[in-house]
C-alpha cells in the first residue's frame, strides 16, 4: 500500500489553490523563511473557487507581494467530491471553521479575508470565532451582502434555483438541455449559463452525460443559513485589529436598508459603492472593485 499523502494540497480539510504575486518566494509545501502577506477569497453559494480565480489573479498582478489563497467550501466545488467531507452541520458558522483549518494546517495567518455574498458572512464569522483579541490586524471585505437577514428583490432568487435544481434529474446529457430547463423554468438565460459551470462528467458515462459537481442537499442548508445568520454581533463586539469594509453593488439583487448602511457605519464599517455592476462585483466591474479594494493592499506592500 502506497504510504499517505502528506502534500498539503491532499491533507487540507477543502480544496484551494494559490496565486502568487510575482515576488512571492514562498511555498507550502517547503514553507521556509518569511510568509507573505495572504488574502483568502471566498467564494458564495453555487459557486466555487474558479469564481475569484480571475480576479485574484488582477490582485496577484497589482500586488506582486502578496498571495491569494482561494477554496472551495464545503458542499461546493472540489470539496464536495472529497472522500471525507467536512464533518459538522452544513453552515455559515463550520464553513468558516473549515477555512480557518484549512489555514491553519497550511501554517497561514491571513492579512485579509475577501468574501462574496455568502462568503462574506463565512469571512465575517471567521474573526467572530476568535473573539476578542486577533493574533494580528485583519482587513475584511464583505462583498454584497450585509450582517444580518438577507433578501433577494431582483434576478434569480438563489432560493428559488437551489430549489429547481434539486428537481432537475441527474446526469444531464448536455449543458444546453440545462440551459433550456432553468429557461424554460423561467430563469434568466444569463443565470442558466452560469448554472453550467456547475456540471462535470456524471461517473461512468458513456454519452457524455453530465451531474452537478456540488452537493445540493447540503447547499439547501447552508442557503438557510445564509439567509438566517445574524452577523451584527460580529460588528458590535468586534476584535481588536479588525477592520471591516463592505462592497455595495449599484443593481444589487439585495436589499440595503438605509437602517442597515447607516448600522454598519455606527459600528465604525464603512460601505463602499461599486457603480456599474449587479451582485457579480468580481465579473460586472473588476476594475472598478479593485480600485475600491487596493488602498489596503497598499498599506501592507
Amino acid at each position: 500500500m502506497a504510504p499517505a499523502s502528506t502534500n498539503p494540497f491532499d491533507t487540507a480539510p477543502l480544496k484551494f489553490e494559490i496565486v502568487q504575486g510575482a515576488l512571492v518566494k514562498y511555498s507550502v509545501e517547503e514553507p521556509n523563511g518569511r510568509h507573505p502577506p495572504t488574502a483568502v477569497l471566498i467564494h458564495g453559494i453555487l459557486g466555487s473557487r474558479r469564481n475569484l480565480l480571475s480576479f485574484a489573479k488582477r490582485l496577484a498582478q497589482r500586488f506582486p507581494s502578496w498571495q491569494f489563497v482561494l477554496v472551495d467550501l464545503r458542499c461546493h466545488g472540489q470539496t464536495a467530491n472529497m472522500p471525507t467531507p467536512p464533518a459538522g452541520a452544513n453552515d455559515v458558522t463550520n464553513a468558516a471553521k473549515d477555512v480557518l483549518a484549512t489555514l491553519q494546517h497550511l501554517k497561514i495567518y491571513p492579512h485579509s479575508l475577501i468574501g462574496h455574498s455568502f462568503g462574506g458572512k463565512v469571512a465575517m464569522s471567521m474573526v467572530h470565532q476568535f473573539g476578542k483579541q486577533l493574533p494580528r490586524p485583519v482587513q475584511v471585505w464583505v462583498l454584497d451582502t450585509v450582517p444580518g437577514d438577507v433578501w433577494c428583490e431582483a434576478g434569480d432568487h438563489p432560493r428559488d434555483t437551489i430549489a429547481y435544481a434539486r428537481t432537475i434529474p441527474m446526469p444531464i446529457a448536455n449543458r444546453k438541455a440545462l440551459v433550456d430547463s432553468l429557461t424554460g423554468a423561467g430563469f434568466t438565460l444569463e443565470g442558466a449559463q452560469w448554472m453550467t459551470t456547475n456540471l462535470t462528467p456524471a461517473p461512468g458515462a458513456t454519452a457524455g452525460e453530465l451531474t452537478w459537481v456540488f452537493d445540493i442537499e447540503g447547499i439547501v442548508a447552508m442557503y438557510q443559513s445564509y439567509e438566517a445568520t445574524d452577523l451584527w454581533p460580529m460588528l458590535e463586539t468586534q476584535p481588536i485589529g479588525l477592520s471591516v469594509d463592505f462592497v455595495r453593488a449599484e443593481r444589487s439583487a439585495f436589499v440595503w436598508a438605509d437602517e442597515d448602511v447607516g448600522r454598519i457605519g455606527a459600528y465604525g464599517g464603512r460601505v463602499h459603492y461599486l457603480a456599474n455592476s449587479s451582485h457579480w462585483v468580481h465579473i460586472d466591474n473588476p476594475d472598478g472593485l479593485l480600485e475600491i479594494l487596493a488602498p489596503s493592499f497598499e498599506r501592507k506592500k
